[in-house]
C-alpha cells in the first residue's frame, strides 16, 4: 500500500536511524496513557438499521455500505474469554446513500455461539481461551473429554470476504459464514475441506483483476507440512449468476510449499500478491504442532503453540500465480515479523514488496483481555512492551544470474536502499529499506494498511493509509506518500480509530482521487461512536455520522457500492 522505484524514494527522506535498533526503542514510550477497558466490552446487536446524526457534509456520491467485523461479546454466564480474539463475531453494516447513514449490527450465529448461548456458558474452544468440560457430565467423561481433538471454531470475527461475488465472514480456520451484507443474517457455513484438500484459509485474500480470489492454506499429514496457494475462479455468469447458495467450485492448489520442519512450520496472517506472482512469507513465529495435539491435554489454549524463534530469520517464496511455480531461488532475510503486507508489484525484473513489519513477533499472544483492559499507569507498562511495526521495503531480483559474484547488490533500481546479494549459488540474502521517515516515529508506528485497492494492488502506486499506534489500539489516522515521505494524520486526544478503507470518487483521475472511511470510538463518553469520512487528497473531514450506540473495537472491513 509507488510508482517507478522513484517509489523507492530519494535517500534525503528516509530515516537516519540506525536498523540494528529495535523499532520499539525508535518510538517513544507511553506515558499516561488512559484505560480501553470501555472499548472492550459486550454490547448489544442493533438488527433494525436506525438513524445517524451528521455533521459537516457526506458526499452524495458515496452509495454503498461499509461493513465492518471484530469481537463483540466476551463473557457467557459466569464465564469470560481470555483473549481479545476470542470475542464471538459482531458484523456492522453503515448504508450510505444520498448524504444519510444507517447503521445496523448483528452478532454472527454461528455454531459457536448458538452453543455458548445455549449452554450459557463457553463450550467451543477460541484462540486464547479452552473451553472446560461440561460439570454435568460424571468424572469419568470431563476426563477422557481432555483427549478429543477439539474442533476448529467457526467464530469468523476478522473480515468480510468475497468468493464468486457472495460475501462470507472468516477467521483462520477451515471454516466461513456466508452472511447476507444487507442485512448481516447468517447464511451457511462453509468447510473449505470439503471443496479443497486444506485445513484452513486466511481472512485476507487478494482478488484477481478477472474475478479470481487468491488464498493461502495448509494441510498437515504423513507425508509433512504444507502450505498452500490457492485460487477460487469468478462466477460462471450466467449460468450460477442467481444461484442462492456457497459456490468455491472449481477452487484448486495452485502451489503447494513443504515446510521444512514438519512439526514446527511458521504462523502466517496474510500474503503478498502482484499482477503475476504470490510471495508466501515464511517467518520465525513457530506453531509446535506436538503440543498442538497436547494442549487440551494440559490445558492450555491454542496461542500457547506459538512461540517467536528469531533464529529461523524469514524465507520469502516466491510463486508464478499462473503457472504455479515457485522459483528455485532461496529468497532470504533476517527475522521480522509482520501481519499485513501493504502493495507489491514488479519493476524492470525485481518485485517490490511493502509490509508493515516488526522486529518481535511474540506480541499475538499478549493481547489478552487482561493485558488490554489494563488502568491508567499499568496500561503504560503494556504498551511499552509492545513491538511497533514500522513500513519496510524489499526487493527481490526475479531473474537471479547464478555466476554473479557473491556478495554484489542485485538490486539496480535507481534510489533504491533495499539490497539483495547472492551468498550461495541459489540463495539471496535480503536487507530491506525503511519505507519512512522520522516523523512516523512520533505516531507509534503503524499498522492495517489499506490502499486504492482496486486500481492499484500489484501495481505501482503512490499512496497508502493507515492507523498510527500512540497506544496499544490506534489513536491517529495516517497517509504516506512513498515517492515523498510526506506525513498527512488525523489525531484528537481521547479519539480511536479503526482501520481506514479508501474508496474511489466516480470518474477518478487521480490514486487519491476519493474519500477515507474509519470507525471512530472512545472511552470518554457512551453512545459516542461516528463514523468519520475524511477527503482522501487532503486528509482533512468532511463529516461524521454520529452512532446512538457503543461500539467495541473491531478488526477489518470492506466497502461495498452493490449493497
Amino acid at each position: 500500500m509507488l510508482f517507478v522505484c522513484l517509489s523507492c524514494s530519494v535517500g534525503a527522506a528516509m530515516s537516519s536511524e540506525p536498523q540494528n535498533i529495535p523499532s520499539w526503542q525508535r518510538c517513544p514510550q507511553g506515558s499516561g496513557l488512559e484505560s480501553l477497558a470501555a472499548l472492550l466490552s459486550s454490547v448489544e446487536e442493533t438488527p433494525d438499521p436506525i438513524p445517524t446524526t451528521i455533521k459537516g457534509t457526506i458526499p452524495t456520491w458515496i452509495k454503498g455500505s461499509f461493513l465492518r467485523n471484530g469481537p463483540g461479546k466476551f463473557e457467557f454466564g459466569e464465564e469470560s474469554y481470555t483473549h481479545w480474539f476470542d470475542g464471538m463475531a459482531l458484523m456492522h453494516r453503515f448504508h450510505i446513500q444520498e448524504g444519510n447513514v444507517t447503521y445496523s449490527s448483528r452478532f454472527l450465529r454461528s455454531d459457536s455461539y448458538v452453543s455458548n448461548s445455549e449452554k450459557n456458558r463457553i463450550v467451543v474452544s477460541e484462540f486464547g481461551t479452552l473451553a472446560m468440560p461440561d460439570p454435568c457430565k460424571n468424572i469419568f467423561a470431563r476426563f477422557f473429554s481432555r483427549f478429543q481433538v477439539p474442533k476448529a471454531t467457526d467464530n469468523a470475527n476478522v473480515n468480510f470476504v468475497k468468493y464468486k461475488g457472495d460475501y462470507y465472514v472468516s477467521t483462520e480456520t477451515n471454516f466461513m459464514r456466508r452472511v447476507d451484507p444487507r442485512s448481516l443474517e447468517t447464511k451457511e457455513k462453509v468447510d473449505w475441506s470439503q471443496y479443497i484438500a486444506v485445513n484452513s484459509a486466511t481472512a485476507h485474500p487478494h482478488y484477481g483483476r478477472d474475478g479470481s480470489t487468491y488464498n493461502m492454506g495448509n494441510s498437515y499429514g504423513r507425508s509433512g507440512f504444507f502450505y498452500h496457494i490457492l485460487r477460487v475462479p469468478p462466477r460462471d455468469e450466467p449460468a450460477d449468476a442467481t444461484a442462492d447458495s456457497p459456490d468455491l467450485s472449481g477452487a484448486r492448489i495452485v502451489c503447494s510449499i513443504r515446510a521444512p520442519e514438519s512439526r514446527k512450520p511458521s504462523y502466517y496472517h496474510s500474503f503478498a500478491m502482484s499482477e503475476n506472482y504470490v510471495v508466501f512469507i515464511e517467518q520465525p513465529i513457530k506453531m509446535d504442532l506436538l503440543k498442538f495435539m497436547l494442549y487440551k491435554i494440559q490445558g492450555k489454549s491454542f496461542h500457547r503453540i506459538m512461540s517467536w524463534q528469531p533464529q529461523y530469520g524469514t524465507v520469502f517464496h516466491l510463486v508464478n500465480r499462473h503457472t504455479g511455480e515457485e522459483s528455485d531461488v532461496k529468497y532470504r532475510a533476517a527475522a521480522m515479523f509482520t501481519l499485513h503486507q501493504i502493495n507489491a508489484f514488479e519493476e524492470n525484473g525485481f518485485l517490490v514488496m511493502d509490509m508493515c513489519c516488526g522486529d518481535n513477533g511474540e506480541i499475538i499472544g499478549d493481547f489478552t483481555l487482561e493485558n488490554l483492559r489494563r488502568g491508567s499507569g499499568d496500561i503504560d507498562k503494556f504498551y511499552n512492551s509492545l513491538c511497533r511495526n514500522l513500513p519496510r521495503r524489499y526487493v527481490l531480483p526475479l531473474n537471479v544470474d547464478r555466476q554473479a559474484p557473491l556478495d554484489e547488490n542485485l538490486v539496480t533500481l535507481h534510489h533504491c536502499k533495499a539490497t539483495a546479494k547472492m551468498i550461495k549459488p541459489g540463495e539471496v540474502y535480503m536487507t530491506h529499506e525503511e519505507l519512512h521517515d522520522a516523523e512516523l516515529l512520533q505516531y507509534g508506528g503503524l499498522e492495517f494498511p489499506q490502499i486504492n485497492y482496486e486500481e492499484y494492488n500489484g501495481r505501482p502506486y503512490r499512496f497508502f493509509y493507515s492507523c498510527g499506534f500512540g497506544h496499544v489500539f490506534a489513536d491517529s489516522l495516517l497517509k504516506m506518500d512513498v515517492h515523498t515521505k510526506e506525513l498527512k494524520v488525523w489525531r484528537h486526544p481521547g479519539l480511536y480509530p479503526s482501520e481506514p478503507v479508501f474508496v474511489a470518487s466516480p470518474n477518478a483521475a487521480e490514486e487519491d482521487d476519493g474519500v477515507v472511511l474509519s470507525v471512530i470510538v472512545t472511552p470518554r463518553k457512551e453512545k459516542s461512536t461516528f463514523l468519520l469520512v475524511l477527503d482522501a487528497k487532503t486528509f482533512t473531514e468532511l463529516g461524521r455520522a454520529e452512532v446512538p450506540v457503543d461500539i467495541p473495537c473491531g478488526t477489518h472491513g470492506v466497502f461495498s457500492n452493490t449493497c
